[in-house]
């Protein structure tokens, strides 16, 4: 059946349909990621966006859920150049449509992804939609021009307070859940933290009231300054001295309650081959990211704290050291898929609540 691709500057690409039946809008990003595409599929921070592959055979080693990344797919629908219909992988649960279809995913495969790589990165970041309609052309792309990511973190986040213990549950750390990708939860407990996740609207006494010895800063979507009930909490939580760790949404709003300002990128970086370099050392890591906002260095308060990681690309700002007990960075140190390079980061934020508990 065919399907089609609208873009918002009127560009229509025609296609076939796979996934669910139905219609999907969203901002059109792209991802250079070569495999971990169920990672990609349950990433909260893609809400609201149509997600393409620049690789262009996806789904040759099917489903697997058990590496999912939340409890669902939260992406606006699905865009590939080829969807692989039977996967070859002992761990394979299911075939990738049949992924799609059972968690409602519409999808369209059988377009130039090549071309449409391009247009964004030329035109930037577009809204589109995924429809097998093309009537009424006009009344869609007016709907387009008006299609905005809202409530992104209030869509994503945990329901209520849950607990993970490793073996040794210390120290404790307090995971706030802007849109968590489970692989953080993951590897805290691996080096032998007490984790208790909260959703992303805690005050600040409810998660200091649990005693942490750290506060860890999820991922998630959307615009970050959009959230000021959370960083009017986190700038509690500094002020409480606490040991913090923000990754990607977590970095950004680290930044925001520290007086800097946030900036949306033309197209992102997505994909686990972006190079960052550590200003301090001189050494570059390849690092796995997804955002399409970045913090404007220019506008962090030298008094507060200082960049540490910068994108060896573009220089956008991937990561800062703070005055008090707190860093963030934009990438992913827990990366799955991609590159682990940068774990480490985990022992740094182990050995800061360490030093400030003992």
């Amino acid at each position: 059946m065919d399907r089609y691709l609208i873009m918002k500057d009127g560009t229509v690409l025609t296609g076939k349909a796979i996934g669910a039946e139905g219609t999907a809008i969203g901002e059109a990003v792209f991802t250079t990621a070569m495999c971990g595409y169920i990672q990609t599929l349950t990433d909260p921070s893609y809400y609201g966006q149509l997600v393409m592959h620049t690789f262009p055979l996806i789904g040759n080693y099917g489903a697997i859920p058990e590496d999912a990344e939340s409890d669902r797919p939260y992406l606006a629908g699905y865009i590939v150049r080829e969807l692989c219909a039977e996967g070859s992988n002992y761990r394979k649960k299911l075939e990738l449509d049949e992924y799609l279809k059972q968690n409602n995913v519409v999808g369209i495969c059988g377009i130039d992804t090549r071309a449409l790589t391009r247009k964004i990165r030329s035109g930037g970041v577009m809204n589109a939609m995924i429809t097998s309609d093309l009537k009424n052309l006009p009344e869609k792309l007016a709907e387009l021009k008006k299609f905005r990511v809202k409530n992104a973190v209030e869509n994503t986040t945990c329901k209520a307070v849950s607990r993970v213990e490793s073996e040794n549950t210390s120290p404790r750390v307090v995971l706030y859940d802007f849109g968590a990708k489970k692989n953080i939860e993951r590897v805290l407990v691996k080096r032998g933290c007490d984790v208790i996740i909260v959703p992303a609207h805690t005050t600040a006494e409810e998660a200091l009231a649990l005693k942490p010895d750290g506060i860890m800063l999820s991922n998630g979507g959307g615009d970050p300054a959009d959230n000021l009930e959370i960083i009017g909490e986190i700038k509690k939580l500094i002020a409480a001295n606490i040991p913090m760790f923000g990754i990607c949404l977590g970095h950004q709003l680290l930044a925001l309650a520290n007086g800097a300002r946030t900036v949306k990128l033309k197209y992102g970086h997505r994909g686990a081959n972006q190079p960052v370099k550590d200003i301090v050392t001189g050494r570059t890591y390849i690092t796995s990211q997804n955002h399409g906002y970045a913090v404007k260095g220019d506008t962090l308060d030298p008094k507060k704290g200082t960049v540490r990681f910068v994108n060896a690309n573009d220089k956008t700002v991937e990561g800062i050291d703070y005055v008090g007990p707190q860093f963030s960075v934009q990438f992913h140190p827990e990366a799955c898929g991609g590159p682990q390079d940068t774990e480490f980061l985990f022992g740094r934020f182990e050995k800061l609540m360490e030093e400030c508990h003992a």
